[in-house]
């Protein structure tokens, strides 16, 4: 198929929804299935937001899911985090398995509270759910002025290096600085691609711009089905991503004092997850007035790249996701029609 054909097919799939609407929906929806007003407004706000910046796999895409796991019990709309323990500038919480967007605004919002009184401020949860997408919690940090770093853990997804079984999940991690008024947010899974990319392209019936893991005769492919249906996903870096994921992991569960991947791949589903919330505050630092200066240095030699044959421009961690905002608010946030149809269902 040519590629002219190919984009043609691609944009038959699709319908644009403006923003408005599509938050408009999903909070009518979540307002249906029993949330409090100011949640559910919250909650179809982090969709939208999502949707709006391109992360479709955790946003439109992924609401579906979100209100199935609601009917399952995994998701307590009701519950609210409670503090478990404080200790200095580190506290943890139990997240009572409420909505994961939910937990993960409290506790940043939290991380931050505490990195003003003591400069930094280290939130770690337990038993909660799906955050979403990570970044949305590492842009709301940075453009409050706080650097960010958060991760979670997951059932296991992904093979460690050298295996076959899925013994580690793939635990995405979000740093995010303040840069000219918005961010720099690198939002990454320890999978080369995350599952919801992966749907995401199967979805379009196209293939990875990469290899994206094994399939099921141990081979590398860029076939989403395939990959799909062997769960092997390719680590990040390979050996460093594997095991930067194990670490993660571990992490996230003594500091939580939650449940570590192995003991959340014993449930049915992906739920009761833990979680880490840093937030730091560089306004208390002596040299805290050149950090602008600092960052702007740094990317300006990082724009100065030569571009490769295929690439039009270098972009840091985030910059995209700018430029597909502003699209997006124009034109209307691009959703497969079947994704589509199956939310308005709801």
């Amino acid at each position: 198929m040519s590629s002219a054909n190919s984009k043609t097919s691609s944009d038959q799939q699709k319908v644009m929804v403006p923003h408005r609407e599509m938050d408009t929906l999903f909070r009518e929806i979540l307002l249906k299935y029993g949330f409090e007003k100011e949640k559910a407004q919250q909650c179809s706000r982090i969709f939208m937001e999502n949707s709006l910046d391109g992360v479709y796999t955790h946003g439109v895409n992924r609401f579906s899911r979100f209100i199935q796991y609601i009917k399952k019990g995994y998701i307590d709309i009701k519950a609210h985090p409670e503090c478990k323990s404080k200790t200095g500038s580190i506290e943890q919480w139990d997240g009572r398995l409420a909505p994961g967007p939910l937990n993960a605004l409290h506790c940043t919002d939290r991380a931050m509270e505490l990195a003003k009184d003591n400069g930094i401020g280290c939130v770690a949860l337990s038993n909660t759910n799906h955050w979403m997408r990570g970044g949305t919690y590492g842009w709301k940090a940075a453009k409050a002025g706080f650097v960010f770093i958060g991760w979670t853990n997951t059932l296991a997804n992904m093979p460690a290096w050298g295996a076959v079984d899925n013994k580690i999940g793939n635990n995405p991690i979000v740093f995010a600085v303040p840069y000219g008024g918005e961010a720099i947010v690198l939002d990454m899974a320890m999978s080369q691609f995350s599952y919801g990319t992966v749907e995401a392209h199967q979805l379009r019936n196209s293939p990875l711009p990469f290899p994206g893991g094994f399939n099921a005769e141990g081979k590398l492919s860029d076939d989403p089905a395939e990959l799909l249906e062997s769960r092997r996903m390719l680590p990040a870096g390979y050996w460093k991503g594997a095991g930067l994921s194990l670490l993660l992991d571990i992490l996230a569960a003594i500091l939580s004092g939650g449940l570590s991947t192995a003991e959340i791949s014993k449930n049915e589903a992906e739920y009761g997850v833990s979680q880490i919330y840093i937030a730091i505050d560089t306004s208390k630092f002596p040299h805290s007035s050149s950090i602008p200066q600092i960052i702007n240095g740094i990317i300006e030699d990082y724009h100065s790249s030569t571009p490769g044959p295929e690439t039009n421009q270098v972009r840091y961690p985030g910059e995209r996701s700018l430029q597909t905002r502003k699209e997006n608010l124009e034109k209307g946030i691009p959703v497969n029609k079947q994704v589509w149809e199956d939310i308005l269902k709801l």
